[in-house]
């Protein structure tokens, strides 16, 4: 690691880094985008069964994958302090971790989702559609997790370029097995909306397989022999992991889960509207990729300073990102406000509900610069492995304020459905403001520690 480079380096080195993440964030944002328009136009009752099974699968895939995220920081410390031989036992012992994950998700979609689904006022085309789309992923399911591992090994290296490559080879694969899985060509059978879940199934299977060869084939990666010296299921090691990694998945879970849970409050309101707020949420969460990068930029770079013992660098760094995921935001703001109803004309045609989403736009560009304050500061937090007051921090933030302050706007107030996002607007201003303050403490602490 480099201690002596000036901040325009340090800039370089940051977008570096950074670039490969956005791509490959914004790549599997479009898989699923294709997920759903290719199922969209086969059927109605599919797109709505896939929607319907997708919603129960993102937030806890997300929330326990965030468990793994933990490698990230573990790892990029090791390398940091040239502790190499801690590298291979770390991603072992998180392929162990992933199939426990993998297993846990699986008994929740064969023990919660598909009795809850059942249970749901669906229409039973629709029904049977979530039901067979979760069969679908759950082919996957072991493969995806253990990607994460590999991902989070490749991040942590620096080599973000790798996990670019991987996802934008699988996604074209994924789209080709759509049309083969969805519509039935070539011979295959046609499965509809369920054909949407195999293909993903299918694609995470060849994604492990590309990083497999790639993390054990590949030059700089073969001194770390990760297939050697196999070891067996280590206390020390999970608990390291999920020490730090179950802060992180909760704290991804309450994140994604809060819209979830705001568009289930909103349900009370005009099709229009519904269809207006999602509208915005899809495009606002396409400029999220951003500030997601950015933070994961962050949490490899400040780990590896950290792991130098480099205090300084750790600070320029984690300075770094927050200023350029607030240049960043500026520019999503302008677009927001600019070019609000072209950008609602992209999903529908329907005048009113454009009317609407370029409303919610309004609102939405609004906690654009504090979504970018804290998702850095949350990035550089996890670079130094403090998690548990992050996620705290972030709970009390969206479910104890900004949740009630969304409901009591759009309840008593003239606001209606603009009040939750009034709500999220408070929540993520309080969370910026007491991330920055936890940032400022931890990296006092690190530099009175050298």
């Amino acid at each position: 690691m480099e201690s002596s480079l000036p901040v325009e380096r340090k800039s370089f080195r940051f977008a570096k880094i950074v670039m490969p993440i956005l791509i490959t964030q914004v790549a599997l944002y479009l898989v699923t985008f294709f997920d759903i328009l290719m199922t969209g136009r086969y059927n109605t009752y599919h797109l709505a069964g896939v929607t319907i099974g997708s919603s129960f699968w993102v937030p806890v895939y997300t929330g326990l994958a965030g468990i793994l995220m933990a490698l990230t920081p573990i790892i990029a410390q090791h390398v940091g302090a040239r502790r190499n031989e801690h590298v291979r036992p770390s991603v072992q012992q998180g392929i162990y971790v992933s199939v426990a994950l993998a297993a846990v998700v699986f008994g929740l979609i064969l023990f919660v989702f598909f009795p809850i689904i059942r249970t749901m006022s669906l229409e039973t085309p629709v029904s049977i559609v979530a039901i067979d789309y979760l069969k679908g992923m759950s082919v996957g399911l072991a493969p995806l997790f253990a990607y994460t591992v590999l991902r989070s090994f490749f991040d942590a290296l620096g080599s973000t370029r790798v996990s670019m490559f991987i996802i934008l080879i699988s996604a074209p694969i994924n789209v080709l097995l759509n049309y083969l899985l969805i519509y039935g060509h070539f011979g295959f059978p046609e499965l509809g909306g369920a054909g949407a879940g195999y293909a993903s199934g299918i694609t995470y299977w060849i994604v492990f397989a590309i990083a497999g060869v790639v993390a054990v084939a590949g030059k700089p990666y073969q001194k770390y022999e990760l297939l050697h010296h196999w070891q067996l299921p280590s206390w020390p090691y999970w608990k390291e992991i999920l020490f730090i990694g179950v802060p992180i998945g909760m704290s991804i879970f309450i994140e994604t889960s809060i819209f979830s849970v705001v568009t289930l409050l909103m349900s009370s309101y005009s099709t229009e509207v519904i269809s207006a707020h999602q509208v915005a949420l899809n495009f606002t969460s396409l400029l999220y990729m951003i500030p997601l990068s950015i933070s994961m930029g962050a949490t490899i770079l400040v780990g590896q300073s950290i792991g130098a013992g480099q205090s300084s660098d750790a600070r320029k760094y984690s300075l770094l990102g927050i200023s350029f995921a607030v240049i960043f935001s500026f520019i999503g703001i302008a677009i927001l406000l600019g070019f609000r109803e072209p950008i609602a004309s992209l999903y529908t045609t329907d005048k009113s509900i454009i009317t609407l989403a370029a409303q919610f736009f309004i609102f939405a560009a609004l906690f654009q610069l504090s979504d970018a304050v804290q998702a850095p500061i949350q990035g550089a937090l996890r670079g130094y492995k403090d998690v548990n007051i992050t996620f705290l921090m972030g709970f009390i933030s969206l479910w104890v304020i900004g949740l009630p302050v969304g409901y009591a706007a759009a309840t008593y107030t003239g606001l209606g459905p603009y009040g939750y996002w009034v709500g999220l607007i408070a929540g993520l201003t309080v969370g910026a403001i007491a991330l920055s303050i936890r940032l400022r403490v931890v990296q006092k602490r690190h530099d009175l520690s050298i």
